[in-house]
């Protein structure tokens, strides 16, 4: 009789054990755990890294179209100053304007007003009486990834 007693006591002990056990387990899959997975975080990283790899090139391309877009306005802006200088001073077609009295008839506290050059610091010189202003060769060079010979005309 001692060892079914034995038994008896035992077997509640191991059901214990193994309930524990399942309880156990059954709380760490319930538990919520704060915070993400090395592998997660990769992902997001990746992710980001590719939309950054596709929209950098866009962004770079519109800024230097922007760029040549604002040369093309200030040829546009010589060209209707040296006309105004020439009525107001009756020049004749020809005539050489300098650049200190083309830049006079500038909106005053723009950089074109300042410095007589385009935004990259190449200066567009003296002008001619009814003659179209040119674009400076170098900021051609610059931009002709994203320009033609048809965006500058008539400013060739």
């Amino acid at each position: 009789m001692s060892c079914e007693k034995q038994d008896s006591e035992v077997l509640p002990l191991a059901l214990n054990k193994k309930k524990e056990r399942l309880l156990s387990m059954l709380k760490k899959l319930t538990t919520k755990r704060a915070g993400f997975t090395l592998v997660e975080i990769m992902i997001v990283v990746a992710i980001i890294a590719l939309l950054a790899a596709i929209a950098v090139p866009g962004f770079l391309r519109s800024r230097k179209r922007s760029q040549a877009s604002k040369i093309l306005n200030d040829l546009r802006l010589i060209d209707a100053a040296v006309d105004q200088y020439a009525i107001e001073t009756g020049r004749a077609s020809g005539s050489p304007v300098a650049v200190t009295d083309w830049t006079n008839y500038l909106k005053k506290d723009t950089s074109l007003f300042a410095t007589g050059a385009d935004l990259f610091g190449n200066a567009y010189g003296p002008q001619t009486v009814d003659t179209i202003p040119s674009v400076p060769a170098p900021a051609r060079a610059t931009l002709s990834d994203v320009t033609d010979s048809a965006f500058w005309s008539p400013y060739n």
